[in-house]
C-alpha cells in the first residue's frame, strides 16, 4: 500500500468556502466516497492516503473546478453527479451540464440542472409535447418546468403560462379554508407562484394574471377547454384521478406543451381510489411524443437533510 498526499492551490478564500461546504460538508462527503483524507488550510487542500485513494479524490476535485473556481455553492447532487460522470466515463457529459445554463433569476443566481436526470428532463420538455417526471419531494420536479416555462413565455414562445393542480391536501377540501376561491386556491398553488417570483417581479404577476398571460387554477377549471399556445404544468398530478388526469391530457391544444409532475409516494387520495399519475404511468409510457422522466433521492436539490429524509423513508416502506 503506497501511501501519498497532493496540495491543489485554490484562488481565493471564497473558493476554498465553496469546495469544503457548510461545516466541511462537502470535504466529509468527499472523504467517506474515496477512502482518502481531505483536510482545508486556508487556500490549500490536502489530500492524503492511499496512492489510488487520494488519485480518485483529485480526480472529483479537479472536475468541480469549474464550480469552486468561481465561488459558486457546491451541493451535494453536483458531488453525485461528479461520481457518476467518473465511474461511467461521462466526464465530457459533465462538463456539458456545467456550462449549460438554463437561466438566470431576478438575483442573478444562475440556473443549472445539477444531475444527469436533471438534464435529461429538461431536454424531454424541450423535445416533447407531453413530459411526465415523476419523483421525490426536493427534486425540482416543478421548479425546472416552471423555469422552462417562464422562458417560453417571456421569449414569446407561447401565449401564456397555465399552472395547475388539484385541490387535495392531506385529505383537507378547499371548502374548510376561508375567503372567496383565489384565497381558497392560492395555499394549494402556492409552490408554483414561488418558482414564478425567482424570475418575474412579484409586483408584475398579478397584471400578468389578469391579461391572461399566467393562469393559476385547480385542475377542476379546466374541463371543457382547449389548451392552445400554452405551457402548462400540472403539479402534483399523483393527487389526481385518472379521470380528472385524462381530461387535463386531453384539453392539450395545437403549439402547446404540457409537463405533468407528481411524487407516487405522497398520494393524498382516499386508499380506495386509484391515482391518475399511476395509472398514466402505465398506460401512456409507449405513446409516441410523451416522455417519461423519473427521480430518485440522489436528485434531491434541496438541503442535505431532505435528501436524507427520503432516503430513509425508501429505506422503511421497501
Amino acid at each position: 500500500m503506497t501511501e501519498t498526499s497532493q496540495i491543489i492551490q485554490l484562488p481565493s478564500s471564497e473558493s476554498a468556502i465553496s469546495l469544503a461546504g457548510i461545516k466541511d460538508e462537502n470535504l466529509k462527503f468527499l472523504s467517506r466516497h474515496t477512502g482518502a483524507n481531505l483536510v482545508l488550510r486556508g487556500q490549500e487542500l490536502l489530500v492524503y492516503g492511499e496512492e489510488k485513494l487520494v488519485e480518485r479524490a483529485l480526480q472529483i476535485v479537479r472536475s468541480l473546478k469549474p464550480y469552486w473556481q468561481e465561488a459558486k455553492t457546491i451541493s451535494q447532487p453536483d458531488l453525485i453527479t461528479a461520481f457518476q460522470a467518473l465511474d461511467t466515463g461521462r466526464t465530457e457529459e459533465y462538463q456539458d451540464l456545467q456550462q449549460n445554463v438554463l437561466a438566470r433569476t431576478r438575483r442573478g443566481e444562475l440556473i443549472r440542472a445539477k444531475t444527469f436526470r436533471q438534464r435529461q428532463y429538461i431536454k424531454a420538455i424541450q423535445t416533447h409535447d407531453i413530459t411526465f417526471c415523476i419523483g421525490p419531494a426536493g427534486t425540482g420536479k416543478t421548479f425546472l418546468a416552471a423555469v422552462l416555462a417562464v422562458q417560453a413565455l417571456l421569449n414569446n414562445q407561447c401565449d401564456r403560462l397555465i399552472l395547475t393542480r388539484p385541490a387535495v391536501e392531506a385529505g383537507e377540501k378547499l371548502g374548510f379554508l376561508p375567503g372567496d376561491l383565489q384565497q381558497k386556491v392560492n395555499p394549494f398553488l402556492r409552490p408554483l407562484y414561488d418558482a414564478l417570483y425567482e424570475f418575474i417581479d412579484p409586483e408584475k404577476i398579478p397584471d400578468l394574471i389578469e391579461r391572461g398571460k399566467i393562469e393559476v387554477a385547480p385542475l377542476a377549471y379546466m374541463r371543457g377547454r382547449t389548451l392552445s399556445n400554452a405551457f402548462v404544468i400540472v403539479d402534483e398530478a399523483q393527487n389526481t384521478t385518472p379521470a380528472q388526469l385524462k381530461m387535463v391530457l386531453t384539453r392539450l391544444g395545437f403549439g402547446s406543451r404540457m409537463v405533468v409532475t407528481g411524487d407516487i409516494t405522497q398520494i393524498d387520495l382516499p386508499s380506495h381510489q386509484d391515482s391518475g399519475l399511476v395509472v398514466a404511468s402505465r398506460i401512456l409510457r409507449s405513446v409516441e411524443g410523451i416522455a417519461f422522466c423519473q427521480f430518485t433521492q440522489a436528485d434531491v436539490v434541496r438541503h442535505p437533510l431532505v435528501q436524507r429524509i427520503v432516503e430513509a423513508y425508501e429505506k422503511y416502506e421497501k
